[in-house]
C-alpha cells in the first residue's frame, strides 16, 4: 500500500510539472516581436485623430446651431416677483440656477430661478463719502460683468461713479475703484482675468487691475455693519474719448464689448460714434467711426465667431466689422419705431434683440433675416410683428401707481416693460430677461425666465 501511495504522489507531481511546462511554452508562444511604427504610420494616425476631433467639433457646432435656431420658437415665460425694486438694468448668470442683477434703485441682488428667492448683496462704499451734491437719483447699476475664469464680478459701487469687485462664488467684497470717474459708470468689460475697463458718462474709460496683493488683503475682518473688509484701488489708466468732431457734452461712453482674439475693445458713445481701442496692459486708440444710425446708441455686443460688433440704436441694429471700410456697415430695422433697442447679444448665429416695447426678436446672421413665427404657435406671450416675424413679448411685471403715474399716465391702460437686459445660461436653453417701464418717471420692474 505504501508503494502505491508513493507512486500516485509521484505521478501527480509529474503531471503538475508537465502542465507548468506546457503553460510556459504557451506563454512563450504568445509573445510577439516588437514592431516599430514608421514615421509615415505615426503621421497617418495623428492625421486620422485630428480629422476625428474636427468631425466631432463640427457635429457639436451643428447641433448647437440647430438648437439655437429652433429654441426661440418654443420658449415659454415664467415671471418672477421682485417686490418694489425699480427697473433691472443688468444681469448675468452665476450658475445653472442663480442670476445676479442690478437695478435703477442701486440694488444688487441674486435671484434663484428655481425658487424665486431674492438675496440682496451689500453695496461697496468709497474711501470717503460721496458728495452731497452728487446727483445719484435715476442712476443705479448699469453693468455687471464676470471675468473669463468666473472668479471675479465687477459692477457699480454704492457711489455709481465707482467700480466694485466681488469674489465668486461667495460674492465676498474684494475692492472698490473710487478715484477715476466723475460721473456714472454705464458699462464694464474684462480684458483679462485681473484687468477690467469701465466706461463712464463723463466720457472717460478707466483701466483697473485687481492684483494678487489686493486679493490677499480681503477677508481679514468685518466693518460695523458686518460686511467683510475690502481694499480701495486706483485706476491704472484713464482715457477720454476723442471729442474733436462732436459735441463734447454728448460724448458719453454708453457700452463696451471686448474682442479677446485681437485684444481689441469696442466702445459706443451717445454722440453716435464707434471707437476701437487696443486693450492689453494699456488702452491705445485705433479708430473712431460715425455710425449710420446715431440716435440712442445704448447697447453693444461682439460676435467672436463672426468678428462683428452689433450696435443697438433707436430703431436699428448695425453690424460693424472694423476690418472693413467705415461705409460698409449693414443695418436692419427692428420695426419698432421710437422705442429703441435696449439690449443685444450673440448666441451661435442668432442675435437676440430686446426692445423698449418689451419685445424679444431673433436675427439670423447667416440668413440675414429675423426668425419667423412658427406656423400655428399660439401658446404663451407670442405675437406677430411685421411680416410674420417671431416676437416674444414680456409679461405684465409690476408698476407703482405713485403720484407720477396718477398725474401723467393713469389714463394709459398698459405699459410694456422694456427689455433692458437679457442673458443666456451656459447650456443656451434658458434665457433670463429683465427690465421695467420705459418712461424714466415710472417706477416698476419685470423679470422672467424663458425656457
Amino acid at each position: 500500500m505504501a508503494r502505491k501511495t508513493v507512486s500516485r504522489k509521484r505521478k501527480a507531481a509529474e503531471q503538475q510539472a508537465e502542465q507548468l511546462a506546457w503553460g510556459e511554452s504557451v506563454c512563450k508562444r504568445k509573445r510577439l516581436p516588437v514592431v516599430k511604427k514608421s514615421v509615415v504610420c505615426f503621421l497617418k494616425g495623428r492625421e486620422f485623430r485630428q480629422q476625428q476631433q474636427q468631425h466631432e467639433h463640427h457635429l457639436q457646432q451643428s447641433l448647437r446651431g440647430c438648437a439655437a435656431q429652433r429654441l426661440p420658437g418654443i420658449l415659454r415665460e415664467r415671471e418672477f416677483t421682485l417686490g418694489t425694486l425699480n427697473k433691472v438694468f443688468a444681469s448675468q448668470w452665476l450658475n445653472h440656477r442663480q442670476v445676479v442683477c442690478g437695478t435703477k434703485c442701486n440694488t444688487l441682488f441674486v435671484a434663484d430661478v428655481l425658487t424665486g428667492q431674492i438675496t440682496k448683496i451689500p453695496m461697496l462704499k468709497d474711501r470717503e463719502p460721496a458728495s452731497a451734491l452728487l446727483d445719484q437719483q435715476g442712476c443705479g447699476i448699469h453693468a455687471i460683468e464676470l471675468n473669463p475664469s468666473r472668479t471675479l464680478l465687477a459692477t457699480g459701487g454704492d457711489n455709481p461713479n465707482s467700480l466694485a469687485v466681488y469674489r465668486l462664488p461667495t460674492l465676498d467684497p474684494v475692492c472698490v475703484g473710487d478715484d477715476g470717474h466723475k460721473d456714472w459708470i454705464f458699462s464694464i468689460a474684462w480684458i483679462s482675468d485681473s484687468m477690467a475697463v469701465s466706461g463712464s458718462r463723463d466720457g472717460s474709460m478707466g483701466l483697473w487691475e485687481v492684483t494678487e496683493d489686493v486679493l490677499c488683503k480681503t477677508g481679514g475682518g468685518h466693518d460695523s455693519t458686518g460686511v467683510p473688509t475690502y481694499s480701495h484701488i486706483s485706476h491704472r489708466a484713464l482715457k477720454d474719448l476723442p471729442k474733436e468732431y462732436t459735441n463734447p457734452y454728448n460724448c458719453k461712453v454708453r457700452a463696451l464689448a471686448f474682442n479677446s482674439n485681437n485684444k481689441e475693445l469696442g466702445a459706443v458713445s451717445l454722440d453716435g460714434y464707434f471707437h476701437l481701442w487696443k486693450a492689453e496692459h494699456s488702452l491705445c486708440k485705433l479708430l473712431s467711426t460715425k455710425l449710420p444710425h446715431c440716435k440712442e446708441n445704448v447697447c453693444l455686443a461682439y460676435g467672436q465667431e463672426w468678428s462683428v460688433y452689433a450696435v443697438g440704436s433707436q430703431a436699428h441694429v448695425s453690424f460693424l466689422d472694423p476690418r472693413q471700410p467705415p461705409n460698409n456697415v449693414k443695418s436692419v430695422s427692428s420695426r419698432e419705431r421710437g422705442s429703441g433697442i435696449r439690449s443685444v447679444s450673440f448666441y451661435e448665429h442668432i442675435i437676440t434683440v430686446g426692445t423698449g416695447h418689451g419685445s424679444l426678436l431673433f436675427y439670423d446672421i447667416r440668413a440675414q433675416r429675423f426668425l419667423e413665427d412658427p406656423v400655428g404657435a399660439s401658446c404663451g406671450h407670442k405675437g406677430r410683428l411685421g411680416e410674420g416675424i417671431l416676437n416674444l413679448t414680456t409679461g405684465k411685471g409690476w408698476l407703482n401707481h405713485d403720484e407720477t403715474w396718477r398725474s401723467y399716465f393713469s389714463d394709459i391702460p398698459y405699459f410694456p416693460n422694456a427689455v433692458y437686459t437679457h442673458c443666456y445660461d451656459s447650456s443656451g436653453t434658458k434665457l433670463f430677461v429683465a427690465g421695467g417701464p420705459l418712461p424714466s418717471g415710472l417706477h416698476g420692474n419685470y423679470a422672467g425666465l424663458w425656457s
